[in-house]
């Protein structure tokens, strides 16, 4: 089953406990963002308190005692957009609340080779994130087996990273 418009963000108002995600690509083609990643690409930076929809959620699930994750796996040197969704989104989700973690595999095997981008909620419910070799999204599909490869991913993910914070000290994003 493909997730579209509200029967998507209905996951993210209704999960109980967790919702969680793993995110291999290091570019996501949103058409939304292209404006607000040129002008990154021209120097600006989103420095400072940043609010929106998303990280409003972030709040309201954290006030509730559910909580948001993600572990990103990358390689350096990072590029572009990567350094543009460090400042635009991560740094603002994790003051939010989100635990985002970073899974490193420049000098190392990638302890997740295999998995595609998905998001998990409440350790039962797979979303398989398909996308285009350029990261452009394909569509969202619901996986109809077993969830226990995708709950040991995520173990797996969460050992092997670092959170986001520890992750940019030191680093020009």
């Amino acid at each position: 089953m493909l997730l579209a418009g509200d029967e998507w963000q209905s996951k993210f108002r209704d999960f109980q406990k967790e919702a969680w995600r793993l995110e291999t690509l290091p570019v996501y083609g949103v058409p939304q963002e292209e404006e607000e990643f040129q002008k990154f690409q021209a120097g600006d930076r989103f420095i400072g308190n940043y609010e929106d929809e998303w990280t409003g959620m972030i709040r309201r699930h954290k006030s509730s005692g559910r909580s948001m994750g993600r572990v990103h796996v990358v390689t350096r040197p990072l590029g572009e957009y990567l350094r543009f969704e460090f400042c635009r989104y991560y740094a603002h989700s994790v003051k939010a609340g989100e635990d985002i973690r970073i899974l490193d595999v420049t000098d190392r095997p990638n302890p997740v080779a295999g998995f595609q981008d998905f998001w998990m909620f409440d350790r039962s419910l797979i979303v398989l994130m398909n996308y285009e070799p350029d990261g452009r999204q394909i569509n969202r599909e619901v996986h109809d087996g077993d969830p226990a490869p995708f709950i040991e991913c995520q173990r797996i993910a969460v050992a092997e990273s670092v959170p986001f914070e520890e992750y940019v000290k030191g680093l020009d994003v």
